[in-house]
């Protein structure tokens, strides 16, 4: 992904179109994100001895709850239409929480690492993009971005490295992710 933000397109309605798109991808990546920490916390929250990370979770989805309805109230705001593919964001989502989970905490926070090392990236871009057009939803924008640091901070902290196969699960986690935002926006 490149850190050069994406310029306008030319024509009329152009930068609404390309405001719809941000809107619509953030959405679907908070959406996911609530339903990747739902599906770890239905594995992990009950088991025994899996109390903190059952906290961390929990904390975690908080945020991207408070995120999601954020951009909810912005889609309706701006009459823009939320993904086609919200359902299979969401089962997605919660598919890939709960088979992470199953393989254990380290791979939770590795799935948890890989996937806001992507959206904060994401975040960065379009921050950059839209800051002299738009800059109270930049700076909110820039505000998710500190919040998904945040986890992905603790994750790395947890051992998110250190779980089995670490390398090709963030590899194939963040080209999911990357190919999602893709979709997203124009789907």
């Amino acid at each position: 992904m490149s850190d050069k933000p994406i310029p306008p397109r030319p024509g009329r309605g152009a930068m609404a179109a390309r405001l719809a798109e941000i809107l619509r991808v953030d959405h679907a990546g908070e959406l996911g994100a609530v339903s990747i920490y739902r599906g770890q916390r239905a594995v992990l929250g009950a088991a025994p001895r899996h109390e903190r990370i059952a906290g961390q979770l929990a904390e975690m989805e908080a945020h991207e709850a408070e995120h999601l309805a954020r951009f909810d109230r912005l889609l309706t705001e701006r009459r823009v239409r939320p993904t086609a593919l919200t359902p299979v964001w969401r089962l997605a989502g919660f598919a890939l929480g709960a088979g992470t989970a199953l393989l254990g905490d380290k791979a939770a926070h590795a799935c948890t690492e890989a996937v806001e090392t992507v959206i904060e990236e994401h975040y960065a871009g379009q921050v950059a993009e839209i800051s002299e057009r738009e800059p109270e939803l930049a700076a909110e924008l820039a505000r998710f971005r500190e919040e998904e640091l945040a986890h992905r901070d603790l994750a790395v902290e947890e051992g998110a490295r250190q779980a089995p196969g670490y390398g090709l699960l963030a590899a194939v986690i963040r080209t999911g992710c990357r190919a999602a935002i893709k979709i997203s926006e124009k789907l």
